[in-house]
């Protein structure tokens, strides 16, 4: 098996996955305002509950359908999520009330699970000697396409229309289906006897370090988003006037993507020198003191530079949780204990903005002091609790082992 061309279909099917994504969602409220509800209010409701429950559901399904990849292999369950997608951009081209917009992304988060399955395809592909960089490097993709895909749907959408541009996102997830199929090869399972039972979930969530992992890239994800509904406010209230906040916070935003994409990718050569612990540990206290220093800054370098790092930290955790996790999960469960990690993403992607907004209401400053909390936490938790194990071994563990 070739595991350069596997991370090659896995990483561009991610990409362009990802990228069809979130090609629809810059115009969304737009389009949920054509369907029929004109007060802006309203819209904005429609609009927070339908692209929320996707995540939500998504978060609540994914060790699920881990488990499914487990028995039946990974390949086809992102065929068959790809296919699903497809179908629902199609019939959200053709919706006519608002409510049909919100149906179609619940039946999206239950028939989801691409992320967490081209994670653990990355990670059971390649030796474990480069299992760091091949999880940093689909990570980089899922960053990076939802960066992209707001991009063109702003450009694609006066061109083409509302409701075409939810086709040219059909044509993106065809793609990634397309490639998927054509290079990925589904590396070989060991053969379970009949009389062997697969461990319950329970057994699974007590692999060693699975819960605290869990909790670091939980903890992880809630810092990350914190900045979406307060930057521009928190830009407001430093004193830049309403034409200059716009392009500071989104120049701010590709800093924090851009830069938490180059985190994924430096994780691989860190974790050369340092093990798991150390290096969480480390970039959750550098990430913490980057965000004091924002809280503070009143310049516009100076909150570039901040975010910068609060992004190299926060990527480079990430995979360092992941890879450590792969190090230690038995290979015929690989796929459901990705999808409990990935369950704890997306409830952080989920729940930061809701306490963001919360926090905010009193004072955005606390907001980015709650995150510089969470990650000294999370450094301390980590270095006093994480189990040491070496990342690269000669073979993945079994059950049985």
């Amino acid at each position: 098996m070739n595991w350069r061309r596997n991370q090659v279909a896995v990483t561009a099917a991610a990409f362009v996955g990802f990228t069809g994504f979130t090609l629809v969602m810059p115009f969304l409220p737009l389009y949920i305002r054509e369907l029929g509800v004109t007060d802006d209010g309203d819209i904005a409701l429609w609009t927070g509950v339908t692209l929320g429950v996707t995540p939500g559901i998504a978060a609540l399904v994914a060790p699920f359908w881990g488990r499914v990849g487990d028995r039946f292999g990974n390949k086809i369950l992102v065929q068959r999520s790809l296919i699903a997608f497809m179908l629902v951009m199609i019939a959200m081209s053709c919706a006519t009330r608002a409510w049909h917009l919100f149906a179609l992304r619940v039946v999206q988060g239950f028939v989801g699970g691409y992320g967490p399955l081209t994670l653990s395809m990355a990670a059971l592909s390649a030796p474990r000697e480069q299992m760091a960089h091949a999880i940093g490097t689909v990570q980089t993709a899922q960053r990076l396409g939802p960066a992209l895909g707001p991009v063109i749907g702003g450009v694609l959408a006066p061109l083409v229309g509302l409701r075409n541009a939810f086709l040219v996102a059909c044509g993106f997830y065809a793609f990634a289906f397309v490639l998927m199929t054509v290079l990925y090869r589904e590396p070989p399972r060991a053969e379970r006897r009949l009389d062997d039972r697969r461990p319950s979930l329970t057994t699974i969530l007590a692999f060693e370090n699975l819960l605290l992992l869990m909790l670091v890239i939980f903890g992880l994800q809630l810092v990350d988003r914190s900045f979406g509904p307060v930057l521009p406010l928190h830009l407001g209230q430093l004193g830049y006037g309403a034409e200059d906040v716009p392009l500071l916070a989104g120049i701010l935003f590709s800093t924090l993507a851009v830069s938490g994409a180059f985190g994924n990718q430096l994780a691989a050569r860190l974790m050369k020198r340092w093990s798991p612990r150390t290096l969480i540990a480390t970039a959750a206290l550098v990430g913490a003191a980057a965000l004091a220093l924002f809280a503070l800054a009143t310049t516009a370098w100076v909150l570039a530079a901040c975010t910068t790092i609060v992004g190299l930290c926060i990527g480079t955790s990430l995979t360092t949780a992941f890879t450590a996790a792969g190090a230690a999960i038995p290979r015929d469960v690989h796929t459901t204990a990705f999808g409990f990690l990935t369950s704890a993403s997306l409830i952080g992607v989920a729940v930061s903005p809701v306490l963001s907004g919360l926090v905010a209401a009193r004072s955005i400053v606390v907001v980015f002091v709650a995150g510089v909390v969470a990650l000294v936490v999370l450094a301390v938790v980590v270095r006093r609790l994480m189990v040491e194990r070496p990342t690269t071994v000669e073979q993945a563990p079994t059950v049985e082992d």
